[in-house]
């Protein structure tokens, strides 16, 4: 009887442990994308870090494909929106994956508009306002429209303009 007790035991805990080994890993899985997707520096730092050095976060399977700025310039009037576009992707693309996606998208975008904002502040005080105009604009189009395919000829005309009436 005690042996048919064991036994049962020992399945019911075979059974169990894959659930809880895999929910505990999904869990870190998030709690790692979650720390990367933060509207801060240190949060943008640590996800470039890790993207530059993908071995130790094998395991977690991240999808770390990107197109950039999409259909949109990725460096509008020279300023190099690429990273910014590509800590976007990846957060889009790892939260779809983990159907955590509508949660989050508030978020993920106010991330990229603090990151495109900071590859602003790199800029003289003379484009910054171009390219802050830019920005905004390219947030306002992954915010509303969640693409970057919204951005027309016409808003990267206008911060031309802006610089060039700066000069």
């Amino acid at each position: 009887m005690i042996r048919r007790i064991l036994l049962t035991l020992a399945v019911v805990l075979a059974v169990l442990a894959p659930t809880s080994a895999a929910a505990a890993a999904t869990a870190d899985k998030l709690a790692v994308l979650a720390g990367w997707t933060q509207p801060t520096a240190a949060s943008t730092n640590a996800w470039n870090t890790a993207r530059l050095n993908r071995v130790p976060w094998q395991s977690y399977n991240f999808d770390w494909s990107t197109d950039y700025c999409s259909a949109s310039p990725d460096r509008p009037l020279g300023f190099d929106f690429t990273i910014s576009c590509w800590h976007h992707d990846f957060g889009y693309r790892n939260y779809k994956a983990a159907g955590q996606f509508p949660a989050n998208k508030p978020r993920l975008d106010d991330t990229f508009y603090a990151d495109l904002k900071r590859v602003c502040g790199t800029h003289s005080s003379l484009v910054r306002p171009a390219c802050l105009s830019l920005a905004w604009t390219y947030y306002q189009a992954v915010r509303t429209f969640g693409s970057l395919s919204a951005v027309k000829k016409a808003d990267i005309d206008k911060a031309a303009a802006m610089m060039e009436n700066a000069a």
